[in-house]
């Protein structure tokens, strides 16, 4: 069974394709014949290539997704139009991310008044939440109820959040961009290899809740097999109720009735009032210099913009570029100064509606400059020795990111997510929505380590209407006022240094788009004291880092990077290969 869709898309990924291969063969001559590699379009002494185009692009960690989002592009559509297409797609490819339920952060740069502005959509303590929710007669955090149930799950602001960038950013109405994800939820979809081992991996927990169940399994909770089709009717029919009555009917409809009924049913906190009173927040970005290049990002209740700013600063004080990519050196410094930032994190970091977070502070060159006399280039620095922040709560790395950018200059940074793999588990019945449990990114009990031996603070402890505390990231580079680099991730505490390590890899080591997302990764938060590299780094440089103190351990892949970058008037995307099924698409 093939959707007219599936037919589609297939034609224009092979036109894609083609154009790809035709813009390949492009290179200058000069005067004598001879081929300018340098300004080749395409340099063929490089292993990994980006895909190339004129008007517009969207990558995504699913090409289906993308390709709806080109569509929109190529009806003419803005970036705006796009993402918000994408986005709600992404809640139909993408379960166990993409979501209706969840929440997240915008940035959108806007090419006619050459301003970037920040649309915060994480969700909201409901108004019964407290402090101690989550702690049980012994004073201890019931883990279970913080993460599978229905009190787990915060007010969702994914389609709050959606629709404001739309109606104040797009062109488009918002039937338009929802009736393609109504099509996908209708005729289905194709279950990839990813999807089918994924669901059957979680099948125990899954269908405990009947309506999980119901939406993401067959009769009597069998799995799905690879291509086989996965039709989601009453993601459909919500969908549907959405494109009619707008979207305010998630919080005010039929929707929010059978979100407030369920939760009343089963414990949750939920109430129709709480889904009326979300609101999205417009928030300043986080900006620094870098290089010659301006670099923009989130911030709170997002805390990755404001430490990527802060290692940003750090770092422009040593001759990155002159280390290399991959030597010891290169790898001690971006250590040391991951530790010095995740140090400060969620010791300063919080819901600047709650908390009086200092972001001036913390993102100023001057401050930067003063944690460098903690960094010796000699020996790593033990976690213990550096001034203790408190680390925020684990983060599941099941969130996704998409990048836009369009052909009159505006662009598109979205980072999402439900928190764990398809968050609580649980989806309310009759609506095919999978709910958040993002509750449990707040400190359940600030000063204690959690399950995962992390410790929360006090910035970051429960209380109504607060959002929790994130590491999403979605961040641009600007060159000369105008996007150059759209970047973002998800990878749970691991997104802050992964879009950190985009940026220096394309601005200081020169890679291309490509090569940047593509090369391997490390990680130190600070707490737990273990320096982490992905698969790729050379064991004599591994052996250099032991030998300098750094406790180095061996880690799965990082993050999932959707970028784009257009320089001297092309797009240049790359979907990250550590996650099956992502794509990027152009709008030629």
């Amino acid at each position: 069974m093939t959707n007219i869709r599936t037919l589609f898309t297939t034609k224009r990924l092979l036109l894609n394709l083609l154009v790809v291969g035709t813009l390949g063969t492009l290179q200058l001559a000069n005067a004598h014949g001879h081929v300018d590699e340098s300004a080749a379009v395409i340099r063929y002494d490089a292993i990994h290539h980006p895909v190339i185009g004129k008007g517009g692009m969207v990558s995504s960690q699913r090409m289906l997704a993308s390709q709806i989002g080109a569509d929109i592009l190529a009806q003419g559509g803005n970036a705006v139009d796009a993402a918000v297409a994408t986005g709600i797609a992404l809640a139909v490819t993408l379960p166990r991310a993409g979501n209706l339920g969840g929440g997240g952060f915008m940035l959108v740069h806007l090419a006619e008044t050459q301003e970037t502005v920040a649309i915060d959509y994480r969700e909201m303590a409901p108004s019964a939440a407290h402090r101690d929710m989550f702690l049980d007669t012994k004073g201890d955090v019931d883990n279970q109820k913080a993460r599978f149930s229905h009190a787990s799950s915060g007010v969702p602001g994914t389609v709050a959040g959606l629709a404001h960038a739309l109606n104040k950013y797009g062109t488009m109405s918002w039937q338009q961009v929802v009736q393609p994800a109504i099509e996908l939820a209708e005729k289905g979809i194709l279950v990839s290899y990813d999807l089918s081992e994924n669901l059957k991996s979680r099948k125990a927990w899954l269908t405990a809740n009947p309506a999980t169940a119901k939406a993401y399994y067959k009769a009597h909770n069998v799995p799905y097999e690879a291509g086989e089709v996965l039709v989601q009717p009453d993601l459909a029919k919500t969908l549907k109720r959405l494109a009619k009555h707008g979207p305010q009917e998630f919080y005010t409809g039929k929707t929010a009735e059978l979100i407030a009924t369920d939760m009343k049913k089963n414990g949750g906190l939920i109430t129709m009032q709480d889904l009326a009173n979300y609101k999205v927040a417009e928030r300043e970005v986080v900006t620094t210099t870098y290089r010659g290049y301006e670099v923009v990002s989130m911030p709170p209740t997002s805390s990755g913009g404001v430490h990527v700013a802060q290692m940003l600063n750090i770092l422009e004080n040593y001759p990155i570029k002159e280390q290399g990519f991959g030597s010891a050196k290169n790898l001690h410094v971006l250590s040391e100064v991951m530790k010095l930032a995740y140090a400060d994190r969620s010791k300063y970091l919080g819901d600047p509606d709650h908390f009086d977070v200092p972001i001036k502070g913390l993102t100023s060159k001057a401050y930067a400059k003063s944690l460098m006399s903690q960094i010796s280039m000699a020996k790593a620095t033990p976690a213990s020795e550096i001034n203790p922040g408190k680390p925020a709560p684990y983060e599941s790395p099941d969130t996704t990111h998409f990048s836009v950018m369009d052909k009159y200059g505006n662009a598109v940074s979205n980072t999402y997510t439900l928190n764990f793999s398809y968050g609580s588990g649980i989806v309310i019945p009759g609506t095919g929505i999978l709910m958040n449990n993002e509750m449990d990114d707040f400190s359940s009990k600030p000063g204690v380590p959690n399950g995962f031996g992390l410790i929360g603070g006090e910035a970051n402890a429960i209380a109504p209407t607060k959002r929790p505390l994130s590491s999403m990231t979605p961040t641009m580079i600007l060159k000369d006022g105008k996007p150059y680099v759209v970047v973002g991730s998800p990878g749970g505490s691991r997104i802050i240094t992964t879009v950190l390590q985009v940026i220096v890899n394309v601005l200081d080591h020169d890679m291309s788009i490509a090569e940047a997302v593509h090369a391997p990764r490390v990680h130190h938060q600070w707490l737990p004291d273990v320096f982490q590299l992905e698969p790729g780094f050379s064991p004599d440089t591994i052996e250099l880092l032991k030998a300098k103190g750094q406790n180095v351990e061996k880690a799965k892949t990082m993050g999932s990077v959707q970028s784009i970058m257009f320089k001297d008037g092309l797009f240049y995307g790359v979907s990250d290969p550590r996650r099956p099924g992502a794509g990027t698409v152009s709008a030629d």
